[in-house]
């Protein structure tokens, strides 16, 4: 039998406040559907007492015990490009990094982000309307999936933030990027509205800690669509709002996937089943 079958391949994810991360299972189910050992470790900061700054250490210690690569989240997504070797374009364009590939005794850094996002959107809400869209929240997930959503061919984006030079930044640097579309800032979602074809959430607001709408109810129309992030519900207010509304709707737990599969992509060399890692995480969400 070939000797590295026997040997489990190892990854991990560093962030902050981590435990509840649904990833290690998706990484390891799927590894073993594949007929491999796959052993998936956190690296919580808040329970090792550490911070961004150890970013350097943690980085070689997981070479040092042969992990293949690392999911990054938050709050280092951006704090450890300086200690990577090179980087995907999309994840130089984003200025953020998810995955890091520990190969060769160098660091490769990615952004699956985006593409999960972008293919959650593709396979879950084909022949969405792309003219238009607002966006709230111009955070780390408003990048990404700013970035998917242009990457498809959105038209005209408006970004609404409650800090507003945040989604200054943002629409200026995706205007860069995206020389051929519209992209401009909101300054109220009202307005916003009603005009465009489609929502974006891409803020905290309807997760555990921070429960009710991101905006009011009333702007939602029947003819708009609505794309989530916040998995933890999977099922948010916001969602069932809109779908009492009669819209057409996206949960955020395909972009958790989808970003996952990339990632097991990259760690592994091997093509995952995305439809398998779907259906384990709405197990494992529900």
């Amino acid at each position: 039998m070939n000797e590295t079958l026997l040997k489990p391949m190892k990854a991990g994810l560093i962030g902050s406040g981590i435990q509840a991360s649904l990833t290690p299972a998706m990484h390891m189910r799927e590894g073993a559907a594949q007929g491999f050992a796959y052993e998936y470790e956190l690296i919580d900061l808040s329970q090792i007492g550490a911070a961004p700054e150890d970013l350097p250490r943690l980085l070689d210690e997981a070479e040092a015990r042969g992990l293949t690569g690392l999911n990054i989240t938050y709050p280092c997504k951006q704090s450890v490009i300086p200690f990577l070797d090179d980087l995907s374009p999309q994840a130089r364009d984003l200025g953020a990094v998810n995955t890091v590939v520990l190969r060769d005794g160098r660091r490769h850094g990615h952004n699956t982000d985006w593409w999960g996002f972008a293919e959650s959107f593709r396979t879950g809400l084909p022949q969405a309307d792309l003219s238009s869209a607002l966006q709230l929240g111009a955070g780390g997930a408003g990048a990404a999936t700013a970035y998917a959503l242009l990457s498809l061919g959105l038209e005209k984006l408006l970004i609404f933030d409650r800090e507003t030079e945040r989604a200054q930044t943002l629409a200026h640097a995706m205007a860069a990027l995206f020389p051929q579309a519209h992209i401009d800032v909101a300054h109220t979602s009202a307005d916003a509205m009603r005009v465009v074809a489609g929502l974006v959430h891409a803020t905290p607001t309807g997760m555990g800690k921070y429960p009710g709408l991101p905006l009011s109810a009333d702007l939602i129309e029947r003819r708009h669509w609505l794309a989530e992030v916040v998995y933890f519900p999977l099922d948010t207010e916001l969602l069932r709002e809109a779908r009492r509304r009669g819209c057409r709707t996206l949960d955020g737990g395909g972009m958790a996937v989808f970003q996952a599969v990339g990632a097991f992509k990259l760690f592994t060399g091997r093509e995952p089943d995305a439809k398998r890692m779907l259906a384990h995480f709405n197990t494992l969400a529900r």
